[in-house]
């Protein structure tokens, strides 16, 4: 079977696994996602990986290398999808990582250091509003007590997530990897944007990842007769809400040139009814930036709008931090690596930023990391239009191959 065969057949097999009827849904810690990542164990173990469920629920399987206290190549991404999801956001990345392992064995290929692949959890922040928990806690940057109360939107808590996963939410911190170094972290990711076909280009070389800022806001008016109750007795909750969501808007605009965003994703109207003014509604807000000054310059301004709707609707606001990331930038020496094999193969490439976060942000605090885009068509993502061709899938694999082996350092080829 050829490369592009038997990728395909990979690809589709995790595909397999959804919960939904329109796209992909493979959410963090569900049967899916679960029966996903037992299936990956087994196709990893079939290629004599070995291979550990950690406390987060992260997948990690080891190919040894010659010198087996080296420290790893490693690659990575996740599973997990959002709601109604597209086929290629996150489970490129995986695949494309056993794809690598794949064509070693092979090619009977033996390496000095030991190469590692990782099915990241709950990269996705689609069930309890907070992302790439797994990599987070791998790196030890888990807020427990706060996590553990997150709520998705059947009210299930993650704690109680991770017990119908048989997974214990107290020993997460067992996960921790932070006393370990990387050789290096690669990750093989879909744009989720328009720059690489609009300019031709079939790689992007990623600087540096934005970082969100999230925050959970409950406006608390007064449920009322819609009929009864005058327009200017009204404490509408809803309409309190409606003026924070567009007020980010005009203040994300006007932050344009740093590339920062503000997105209100989720908002949920309690008892609402179409005969009620709503007396509560909580909404989900990410603000996210490569400049901490200007994402900070947003987060400004919301607080001065809750103020104002505070005075104006005489309603209450209560805000809630779940999560507060740093920008990072990636390493320049594997940027120089991809950049010299993207050369040598004659793929047109660019350098570029990711406004969308990914696992590599957490990576850096283990090794050097490297984030490897592909083309996504008309930048469609998080949508079950979401594709990118096979073709421009398999050129990212053949360079993540390149690039771990370098890395890795070939030792031995022998007969297979």
């Amino acid at each position: 079977m050829n490369d592009k065969k038997r990728y395909k057949e990979l690809l589709d097999n995790i595909n397999q696994y959804n919960a939904g009827e329109i796209g992909i849904t493979r959410i963090a810690y569900s049967n899916e996602e679960q029966t996903c990542t037992h299936a990956f164990m087994r196709m990893c173990k079939a290629e004599n990986m070995e291979i550990r469920l950690d406390d987060c629920g992260n997948m990690i399987a080891r190919r040894e290398g010659k010198i087996a206290d080296l420290p790893p190549v490693v690659m990575g991404s996740h599973l997990d999808t959002v709601y109604q999801a597209g086929k290629y956001d996150g489970a490129v990345g995986v695949t494309a990582g056993l794809e690598v392992i794949k064509r070693l064995n092979d090619k009977g290929i033996v390496t000095d250091h030991p190469i590692e692949l990782i099915a990241f959890a709950c990269e996705e922040s689609a069930r309890f509003g907070v992302s790439t928990v797994g990599s987070k806690a791998m790196v030890g940057k888990i807020n427990k007590e706060m996590y553990r109360y997150l709520k998705d939107r059947n009210g299930i808590t993650m704690e109680k997530a991770f017990s119908l996963c048989a997974l214990d939410f107290n020993s997460i911190d067992q996960a921790s990897r932070k006393e370990e170094t990387f050789k290096a972290f690669f990750e093989l990711h879909i744009e989720q944007g328009p720059i690489l076909e609009n300019e031709k280009k079939k790689i992007g070389i990623v600087t540096g990842i934005a970082a969100a800022v999230r925050f959970i806001l409950k406006i608390i008016g007064t449920s009322s007769h819609s009929g009864t109750t005058p327009m200017n007795m009204r404490k509408d909750a809803l309409l309190g809400a409606a003026e924070i969501a567009l007020a980010l808007e005009e203040a994300a605009i006007q932050e344009r040139e740093y590339g920062t965003v503000a997105t209100v994703g989720e908002l949920d109207v309690y008892s609402g009814a179409m005969n009620v003014v709503p007396g509560e509604v909580q909404i989900k807000v990410d603000i996210r930036s490569t400049s901490i000054e200007s994402r900070q310059r947003v987060v400004d301004h919301l607080y001065k709008t809750i103020s104002q709707i505070i005075n104006k609707r005489q309603v209450e606001v209560k805000d809630k931090v779940i999560g507060m990331e740093a920008p990072v930038n990636l390493s320049s020496e594997l940027m120089d690596i991809v950049e010299q094999i993207c050369v040598k193969k004659d793929i047109a490439y660019r350098h570029m930023q990711s406004g969308a976060g990914h696992d590599s942000m957490n990576m850096v605090e283990l090794g050097p990391t490297a984030l490897i885009f592909i083309p996504s068509k008309e930048g469609i993502s998080h949508n079950p239009k979401e594709h990118s061709d096979l073709e421009d899938i398999l050129d990212g694999i053949d360079i993540l191959e390149e690039a771990v082996l370098q890395c890795a350092k070939v030792t031995t080829i022998t007969d297979v």
